[in-house]
């Protein structure tokens, strides 16, 4: 007589920068697998503790944005007889005591190239190494498979790396929403309201799946903005002159392959042209950055970039005080600042301005920006946000070296009438 083996096998997703459930080959791939299944999410102490540039790894307005993202997943699990388990601690620690508490044997996550997203995986191996790991690539529009030369071997240019993949390489086709997923084992609620996370103000960006695909529904369909994304994208002050993806694509409650099947619809039933396509190339500038991170690794956020270069840059704590308060000598400078404080976003146009002026009226050391970044912006990402610092501090994969800007005259070129000034001019945000 056969027995059939009715033990039953325990999973545990780890949510990190994929909050949400479509386009999610890592989650279904680890729920095929389970009986049940444990979808969990860690907030690691050491984001609010201070970073050796005096500033913290995540601020109030990011806080509260990852908040309002992780309610809306937990929302959205409830209607699959799901939720979402949040515990504070050290993400190592935290998930190797849930493993041992529910028997976990099968431990799923998504795929990302950030250093220390890489790190995480190599630790939790070492941890509990009976562990079955569940992966797949889900954070950018290809995988290592698809991409037209090893990893090792990509351009260190932008130019070159476009020219490779527009050549040989496509998106591949997004997953759609995950259906079905096995029951939760027995455990306690998450404690919303005891979460160390800002919340309760107003802003713009509302955080979740949902609010990111109301917004592509609206910024390509609703509204055809996409349309006229080339002639607008420099914009400074307002919702419409830029498809603001780039919140909901840094903690992954929007898909960027989706992004890029919904452009690819809207262009054979609406319009194909110069701003659809420019759509398009601003998200492989961000896919050169996520692979950029992958072949320099710890070079990242090194002082000296991915060029071994050394900047002549030194560290004044007062300069680098008065340019995150926006109280410089530059009008501009300090109008941008102060709309980054004030509501955690700011233009591509003025992170140039404002970087630029930073690295070389300033001369401080670009790290210095670039953590004061990583603190207060809402759609910080660790490739886009560390590459283009490098890029302009002239150590990173710019091949024309430091590039800095005339502030006089962009100011000149894309606020003319002073509108932005008049705005944000007299504004200090700290």
């Amino acid at each position: 007589m056969e027995f059939m083996n009715t033990e039953q096998i325990a999973g545990l997703y780890w949510f990190r920068h994929d909050l949400r459930l479509h386009d999610q080959p890592s989650l279904a791939a680890t729920a095929e697998k389970c009986d049940t299944l444990l979808l969990v999410y860690v907030i690691d102490p050491t984001w609010f503790e201070p970073t050796p540039f005096n500033t913290k790894s995540i601020g109030k307005h990011r806080q509260q944005f990852l908040y309002e993202t992780l309610q809306c997943l937990n929302d959205n699990l409830h209607t699959k007889g799901q939720l979402l388990h949040v515990v504070v601690g050290d993400p190592i620690k935290e998930l190797s005591k849930l493993c041992n508490e529910h028997n976990i044997t099968v431990l799923g996550y998504g795929d990302h190239q950030g250093y220390n997203e890489r790190q995480q995986i190599v630790d939790i191996r070492e941890a509990i190494p009976s562990l079955e790991l569940v992966s797949a690539p889900n954070a950018g529009l290809f995988t290592p498979d698809s991409l037209p030369f090893l990893i090792e071997e990509m351009p260190d240019s932008f130019t070159p790396f476009r020219k490779k993949v527009e050549k040989s390489s496509y998106p591949e086709s997004p997953v759609g929403i995950t259906r079905a997923l096995p029951p939760p084992p027995q455990i306690s609620q998450t404690d919303w309201e005891g979460l160390p996370l800002h919340h309760g103000a107003h802003s713009a960006f509302i955080g979740g799946e949902n609010a990111a695909l109301k917004q592509l529904q609206f910024y390509l369909f609703d509204s055809e903005l996409v349309s006229v994304y080339k002639e607008t994208r420099n914009g400074l002050e307002g919702w419409d002159y830029s498809s603001k993806f780039s919140a909901w694509l840094a903690n992954g409650s929007l898909s960027p392959k989706h992004i890029y099947a919904e452009l690819k619809r809207y262009e054979r039933e609406h319009v194909k042209n110069d701003s659809t396509y420019w759509l398009y190339f601003e998200l492989l500038w961000r896919e050169f950055f996520y692979w950029q991170q992958t072949k320099h690794g710890i070079k990242w956020f090194k002082q000296t970039g991915i060029k071994d270069k050394i900047p002549q840059h030194t560290h004044n704590a007062t300069l680098v005080i008065q340019w995150q308060q926006g109280k410089t000598n530059n009008p501009y400078v300090n109008a941008c600042m102060a709309q980054l404080n004030a509501t955690g976003y700011m233009s591509n146009r003025g992170r140039q301005w404002v970087a630029s002026y930073f690295v070389n009226e300033l001369a401080q050391d670009w790290r210095y920006g670039a953590a004061y970044f990583e603190q207060q912006l809402i759609d910080y990402d660790v490739g886009a946000n560390w590459g283009n610092w490098q890029y302009l501090a002239g150590v990173g994969s710019d091949p024309r070296g430091q590039r800095q800007f005339n502030l006089t005259k962009q100011a000149q070129m894309y606020d003319p009438q002073g509108e932005f000034l008049r705005l944000w001019g007299e504004v200090n945000v700290a």
